[in-house]
């Protein structure tokens, strides 16, 4: 019997991941918000809109029902934008399967409630056991022009992870598994602040010195948030961790790196985004990111600066000579994971 995967989400990320399970033999049903979008993208065999140099494969194909979407999944994508995701949950949670899994592959923190995504969707579904999350250096037109990628799927029960890296994985798509899945959704979200923050580097016209800077300072900021909510060290310095900060800072296809360096040559921020075929996560991550760390008692200097520049009128030359006039310290503290930054 063929596999059937669910896809909530026409995003590129979303639409990536059904080509690619669609490729390999699998059943792709992508939930499309209008039935106007889901007869255009079943018209041109593509989904112009997010990713128009990929053709669709056989097998996949767009619906806006969510019966018939979800009918026969053993699999559910949650690829929609992160402070969305309860909502599209409570629009669609009385088609989910009981059985099904459910993978999210969106990167973000809910800003009311400084929920990571999986705890949104155990919080509306249910069922911890069957939830995981993807997340890495995975930017979707690479994913689909069939360049070699790394991913990790994780899930507090490793055998769905296992699952669902076996269903996954391809010739040129290879996932790993964690448990940690606070630190790699942490990590795959944190990042895209530390992103915004080397594009207002890049955009000012500062060299690789900056950049590395920002990148290595970065990830310990993010580290210290992470720990502090109860990740493992060691996820950081991984494909979730460092490896996604590292696509994100540096990738000419990173949405939040180019919104930074909009941002440091002058566009307005409202400009910059209306302009954007996508959602920079980063944007709206800053501020659950501060009011989570506010929470733990972290200090994340560099995205203070970012907040700074984006919602409160700062300039970008005064955030950076803020963040370079700031106390000096060692670079490790006593407690290598301490919460001093």
């Amino acid at each position: 019997m063929t596999e059937r995967v669910a896809v909530i989400g026409t995003t590129a990320w979303g639409t990536a991941l059904g080509i690619l399970l669609a490729s390999r033999g699998v059943e792709v049903r992508l939930w499309a918000r209008t039935a106007e979008e889901a007869r255009r993208i079943n018209k041109e065999r593509k989904n112009a809109a997010h990713l128009p140099y990929a053709p669709f494969p056989d097998g996949i194909s767009a619906t806006a029902s969510p019966s018939e979407a979800f009918e026969g999944a053993s699999l559910i994508i949650l690829a929609v934008p992160s402070q969305t995701m309860r909502e599209n949950l409570r629009k669609l949670k009385a088609h989910i399967g009981k059985s099904a899994l459910l993978l999210n592959v969106s990167k973000g923190v809910e800003i009311e409630t400084m929920r990571r995504m999986s705890e949104v969707i155990e919080e509306e579904v249910g069922g911890r056991e069957r939830i995981a999350v993807l997340s890495g250096p995975n930017f979707a037109r690479e994913v689909v022009l069939g360049m070699p990628t790394a991913t990790v799927v994780a899930s507090a029960e490793m055998k769905t992870a296992g699952m669902i890296q076996r269903l996954v994985s391809t010739q040129y798509f290879r996932a790993y598994t964690n448990e940690d899945v606070i630190g790699v959704e942490l990590g795959g979200a944190l990042k895209n602040v530390i992103a915004l923050a080397v594009g207002m580097s890049d955009g000012l016209g500062f060299g690789d010195n900056t950049r590395a800077a920002l990148i290595t300072r970065g990830l310990a900021e993010i580290t210290r948030l992470g720990v502090a909510a109860g990740a493992n060290p060691l996820t950081f310095s991984g494909l979730a961790g460092m490896g996604d900060l590292v696509a994100t800072c540096t990738s000419q296809l990173s949405r939040n790196r180019f919104v930074g360096q909009e941002l440091a040559r002058g566009r307005a921020l409202k400009e910059i985004l209306s302009s954007m075929e996508g959602i920079a996560e980063g944007v709206t991550t800053v501020k659950a990111a501060l009011k989570l760390a506010r929470h733990l008692g972290v200090e994340m200097p560099i995205a203070e600066q970012v907040h700074r520049v984006l919602f409160e009128g700062s300039m970008v030359k005064e955030a950076v000579r803020a963040l370079m006039e700031r106390e000096l310290k060692p670079e490790i503290s006593p407690n290598i994971f301490g919460l001093s930054g």
